[in-house]
């Protein structure tokens, strides 16, 4: 079994058999194992626009960092279960929870725990229609399994569109679909997962 943490009832991995769904009606801060994860807590409070955000409106819902815990559970639990943690790439969540940053293109072992790899893969490689440039955070006695590492570009975009112009902007991509996870990517991730079976 691997237990999908912070994910959508209806979402990817639903339909799969071996895996535990831990959707936010169930509240995956709570997960106590035993089963190795696929991790991806909210990033919204930790993109480069939180701060502007917050800047703007104000409120403590709007604080960067504000996830309710999130994402110190979801490492914890990679950390204690083995598996995976995805995140959009910069997300500030790394340098918040001392995380190194993808500097080369594949796995990358950290320095100081032997069993933590990172690195960055872009979901367009695995048919979402914009780059989706992400990083993973990973922790497996051997090295994860290896990824598509190509940097195909995509045909859509995420987010707020170019000041600069049209010629710099692709059409934009509704929520759902940006923040949905490709079957393939799924699947790839489940892969690191169930690599690190066994980790504690």
């Amino acid at each position: 079994m691997i237990a999908a943490l912070f994910v959508d009832a209806r979402g990817c991995y639903a339909e799969v058999a071996d895996v535990d769904l831990w959707s936010i009606e169930r509240d995956a801060r709570l997960y106590a194992g035993p089963w190795p994860v696929v991790a991806h807590p909210p990033c919204q409070h930790w993109g480069k626009f939180a701060a502007v955000n917050y800047a703007r409106w104000g409120g403590e819902h709007n604080r960067p960092g504000n996830d309710g815990g999130c994402f110190e559970a979801a490492l914890a639990a990679v950390r204690l279960f083995g598996g995976v943690l995805e995140h959009p790439a910069t997300s500030l969540a790394w340098s918040a929870h001392d995380l190194p940053a993808p500097t080369v293109s594949g796995w990358q072992r950290s320095l100081f725990a032997p069993r933590e790899w990172v690195c960055e893969v872009w979901q367009s490689a695995y048919g979402h229609r914009a780059n989706k440039a992400t990083w993973l955070f990973a922790v497996s006695a051997t090295p994860p399994p290896p990824l598509d590492w190509r940097r195909v570009q995509g045909t859509h975009q995420i987010g707020w569109r170019d000041q600069r112009g049209p010629g710099r902007n692709k059409p934009t991509l509704g929520d759902r679909e940006a923040s949905a996870t490709p079957f393939a990517f799924r699947d790839a991730l489940l892969a690191i997962a169930r690599s690190a079976a066994g980790v504690p």
